[in-house]
């Protein structure tokens, strides 16, 4: 096999052999011009690993006959940074060349490691060019994004994974071609499926079983090897980062949306790609509360003993029961009157400060208490005709009486709104005496 990785040899020099993409690199498209008309400017990429970020810095500075130093953030510290600009400098002053910086997975280097680019990219020493699979709205400061454009890269689709498998087959020099191995047009999908959007890992599947398949004898790569070499397969998944909490989202919105297919998809695909089923358990009783309420208080204990049954069973049983409780949620009334009810008290609490408990809401189990008037003309609500002290005031007497819960017309909401109505009219009868 070659010295250099498959994935190495078969990076694209030009536009034409660049795969995926296309939002980015059609003609008219700022990226696409700017590549080919070599005019810089500093830009961070952003997208899943193997979309092909380092690619387009190296081809941007190719193009641009600009000095190409890449610095990993992973690896470097501020002192890497001050010898490259260094390097940029003498670059500039000897040959009057530009030079990109091309620094890969720039969301690892901290404020101060980022702070350190920006002067010399407002002096124009270098054309900062950033790589990263976080969001930079979270992962990089305000002032390096306010200099540098963001492009989004996105993870490759399986016609550009396929794509990808028949040049590295037809590539007489670098790829496959060169070894004499063949790959069946029935497997290319099984491959680029497996790849999960990323270039690389498939070029890295590819290589594995070229070299299986040459330990074996065979100019081919069969059904036999390609399953041995994609058994296994991890999902694209990350639980730090920026896919965990979309495919979160999705999935609560799913619930919310009720739609039980979506949810129990989104679901899947976390469980498939090594999300922690406690996290997600605990994600699932919260949509009950925040989404169900008390339109079906039932979702609550669902998805609560759902919970008990992962942690007392583990996978893959307690994994159904989440499932159930999902499908469950998806299908049950909507209410976020609980919710939203919860979010103004709060609100109101934090606003308004300490104010007193009134007197004949205090509980007096002294007599000093007792002299001091609390708990005294307290209406025992359970001496009252339907249990009910129409009238009454439960709130600090500085706010008078206060509304957050207003029930919606679904599930047991519609009952518990009936009733509410029935007491507050006791209360207008009772303020009018």
């Amino acid at each position: 096999m070659q010295m250099k990785p498959l994935a190495d040899l078969m990076r694209p020099d030009s536009l034409d052999n660049y795969v995926g993409q296309k939002h980015l690199l059609q003609q008219g498209k700022p990226l696409y011009e700017a590549i080919n008309s070599g005019r810089l400017h500093s830009m961070i990429f952003w997208g899943p690993p193997g979309t092909g970020k380092t690619t387009l810095a190296r081809m941007i500075a190719k193009h641009s006959n600009a000095k190409f130093i890449a610095i990993s953030a992973v690896l470097a510290g501020v002192k890497d940074i001050r010898a490259a600009v260094a390097e940029a400098k003498d670059a500039k002053q000897t040959f009057q060349q530009q030079t990109i910086l091309f620094v890969d997975e720039v969301h690892r280097f901290n404020k101060a490691q980022q702070d350190a680019f920006l002067p010399h990219v407002e002096d124009g020493t270098v054309f900062f060019l950033g790589a990263t699979t976080e969001n930079p709205s979270f992962a990089l400061n305000n002032a390096l994004l306010s200099r540098a454009r963001v492009y989004v890269l996105n993870a490759l689709t399986t016609d550009d994974l396929i794509e990808v498998i028949d040049k590295a087959l037809n590539d007489a020099e670098s790829g496959l071609a060169a070894l004499g191995i063949s790959l069946p047009d029935a497997l290319k999908k099984q491959f680029a499926m497996a790849a999960d959007g990323d270039a690389r890992r498939l070029l890295n599947l590819l290589e594995i079983a070229a070299e299986l398949a040459q330990a074996k004898a065979s100019d081919e790569i069969t059904e036999a090897i390609a399953k041995e070499v994609l058994i296994g397969g991890v999902r694209r998944f990350d639980n730090q980062g920026e896919e965990f909490y979309n495919q979160i989202s999705a999935l609560h919105k799913s619930v919310r949306g009720s739609s039980p297919d979506a949810a129990l998809y989104w679901f899947c695909r976390m469980i498939d790609g090594g999300c922690d089923p406690l996290y997600l358990a605990r994600r699932i009783v919260r949509i009950a509360s925040e989404d169900i309420g008390n339109a079906d208080p039932r979702a609550l204990q669902m998805t609560i003993n759902a919970w008990e049954t992962q942690e007392r069973l583990g996978s893959p049983e307690g994994e159904l029961a989440l499932a159930q409780a999902l499908v469950y949620m998806a299908c049950a009334p909507k209410s976020n009157a609980v919710y939203k009810a919860y979010n103004e008290a709060m609100q109101l609490a934090k606003q308004s400060g300490s104010l007193p408990v009134p007197n004949h809401l205090r509980n007096a189990p002294t007599k000093l208490m007792r002299e001091l008037d609390y708990g005294k003309e307290y209406r025992y609500a359970h001496n009252e005709p339907d249990a009910y002290a129409a009238g009454e005031n439960y709130f600090p007497e500085e706010l008078g009486e206060m509304q957050f819960y207003e029930p919606v017309p679904r599930g047991l909401e519609i009952k518990i709104a009936e009733k509410l109505k029935y007491l507050r009219e006791l209360d207008k009868i009772a303020d009018n005496h």
